[in-house]
């Protein structure tokens, strides 16, 4: 099974397309503008299920970024001929972390245990260009956008619905 989880944005989006497993192998991923990857979602045919990281309410006022990101959620779920799914940032941190504390650091160094250590470098599940790791490129969006791939490959028998 071939998962395409996004990390929405206003104007930009990570994403990342995986076999949609717990510990996802990455097939391809990018950030991309926002506008650009929704043409792009209505063109892939080889994805089967896509999911996006959802905007919640936590009582706080909110810019207008937001509400733009809203719009891009609804465009990419409609853009897509498949099964979607909609992942909030409470599950990634649970599911990950097994805590709503956790941050953006937390989340990434999660990411990096489940992975095995096979490049050079520092960090050798990133690793290096002469040596890569398994997540060798992966950077900004992209890590949200896999937190949300594993999430997924996670919960995938249980907890997410479909829509559409």
């Amino acid at each position: 099974m071939k998962l395409l989880a996004i990390d929405p944005g206003p104007q930009i989006s990570g994403w990342v397309i995986t076999d949609g497993g717990v510990v996802p192998e990455l097939i391809d991923f990018g950030i991309t503008e926002t506008i650009d990857l929704i043409q792009m979602v209505e063109n892939w045919v080889e994805i089967d299920r896509m999911a996006v990281e959802m905007v919640a309410s936590y009582g706080m006022a909110v810019g207008a970024s937001v509400f733009e990101t809203c719009v891009a959620i609804g465009q990419l779920i409609h853009a897509f001929k498949g099964d979607s799914a909609k992942v909030y940032r409470k599950d990634v941190k649970m599911t990950l972390c097994q805590s709503m504390r956790a941050k953006d650091a937390n989340i990434r160094q999660a990411i990096l245990d489940r992975y095995p250590v096979s490049g050079g470098g520092e960090t050798p599940q990133i690793g290096i260009k002469k040596q890569p790791g398994p997540l060798y490129g992966v950077s900004s969006h992209v890590w949200s956008a896999l937190a949300v791939a594993i999430t997924v490959g996670v919960n995938m028998d249980g907890y997410y619905g479909l829509v559409k």
